[in-house]
């Protein structure tokens, strides 16, 4: 089916680039009713109201008076790893830190373990099965890091999986390599051997071209201000695009590094201040809040609302990962990025489609459903972007379609 309309749209939304959007223009989305769509060759080539759409010779499909945006983008996951950590749930309920869980050599090091021990094959697996759920939930791009390996070849091994996954589809994904994740307890008293081996390695991930991000978690008891700056310089240098855990815990001056640096994100930004935010709006910096995170930790909300009210330009994620956030649930973010963040339903669409496409650098050929785009987008079992925020944690999506092809139908992969 190379040709198509799809009409009976009772509700299109869907943001406008150009890109990224900051400030109140996060809530200037396009609302089309009794709405269609018209693609060819994967890309979208009309929108429209009423029965314009009967013109076009093509295949009519019927969207049952559904809500139509375009397919979501999740651009902060953490998606190949082994193992769970289910066992430190009771850890975190008795008041235990992040931070300190780490320090005892759980957390990630626990993850570490048996990432190493991981087959290629079993990653993979692993991986493709989630990246299926997310699929079902409308997500047609995803970002996926490294960072559960923490040693040369066991980086490279995850970056291979996600190369693999990559190539085969169906979905969008953009590798980021995050050496700077921790310190592995090889290196608990060699943090200037580990920055080396972060750079041997940023070397051999470039030679292979296995990722276009550099990612760096800027944190108290993780990598200082001044490492964190070392490592992306050092990144920058080789050609990579750069992005910063910043500020989740303490402000560690992470968002203001983002802000010199000129990252494309900036992400977490719990302890960030009023000051970063301005400053990254000013530098263009994407600043990635992450719900999902802030509700399995307990912890308040990042405060979006502020960041949009500096002019800055947000993104929603899921930071899918085993320890801090172990859901794929980019809907269920969104939903509550606007109950309990403070980001009304239009910013939120913006926020999960073309905010994170800018970026991620694609927001020339993804984020929205505009004419000359590749035709990403969902049909939802429900009339308007209202009723989809009002029934949160329900999954409403119908159909998927990623470059004109359908991918999820009535709720099921294919």
């Amino acid at each position: 089916m190379d040709k198509f309309v799809v009409y009976n749209i009772k509700t299109l939304a869907t943001p406008l680039g150009p890109a990224p959007k900051s400030g109140r223009a996060m809530a200037d989305i396009k609302v089309l009713k009794n709405a269609y769509l018209v693609a060819a060759g994967g890309k979208f080539i009309a929108v429209g109201e009423g029965d314009g759409y009967q013109k076009y010779p093509y295949e009519k499909i019927d969207a049952g008076g559904g809500l139509v945006t375009p397919a979501f983008i999740d651009a902060h996951t953490h998606l190949v790893f082994a193992g769970s950590r289910e066992d430190e749930m009771q850890r975190k309920l008795r008041g235990e830190s992040y931070l300190d869980i780490l320090a005892s050599g759980g957390g990630i090091h626990a993850t570490v373990a048996k990432t190493r021990a991981a087959s290629e094959e079993e990653l993979y697996r692993l991986a493709r099965e989630t990246l299926n759920k997310m699929l079902l939930l409308g997500v047609g791009v995803a970002e996926a890091k490294s960072g559960y390996g923490l040693d040369k070849e066991n980086e490279l091994k995850t970056l291979r999986v996600i190369k693999r996954l990559k190539d085969e589809g169906p979905q969008r994904l953009v590798a980021t390599y995050l050496g700077a994740h921790a310190l592995p307890a090889e290196y608990k008293n060699d943090r200037a051997g580990y920055i080396g081996l972060i750079k041997a390695t940023l070397e051999a991930v470039k030679a292979e071209e296995l990722a276009e991000f550099c990612d760096v978690f800027c944190e108290e008891g993780v990598f200082t201000y001044e490492e964190s700056r070392e490592i992306l310089a050092f990144a920058r240098d080789l050609g990579f695009k750069l992005r910063i855990h910043a500020d989740e815990m303490t402000n560690s001056g992470g968002a203001r590094l983002a802000s010199e640096m000129k990252c494309r994100f900036a992400d977490h930004l719990l302890a960030a201040s009023d000051e970063d935010f301005a400053a990254l709006a000013a530098a263009g910096v994407v600043a990635l809040v992450l719900p999902l995170t802030s509700f399995f930790l307990r912890k308040p909300f990042a405060r979006a609302r502020e960041m949009i009210d500096r002019g800055a330009a947000v993104a929603i994620a899921t930071d899918y990962n085993p320890g801090s956030s172990p859901s794929y649930n980019l809907p269920l973010a969104m939903q509550m990025a606007v109950l309990g963040a403070g980001m009304t339903p239009a910013e939120a669409l913006t926020a999960a489609t073309l905010n994170p496409a800018s970026g991620l650098d694609i927001a020339g050929f993804k984020g929205s459903i505009e004419v000359g785009k590749d035709a990403d987008f969902i049909i939802f079992d429900c009339p308007n972007l209202d009723y989809f925020f009002y029934r949160f944690g329900e999954n409403r999506v119908r159909d998927v379609y990623l470059k004109g092809k359908k991918v999820v139908n009535n709720g099921r992969l294919g």
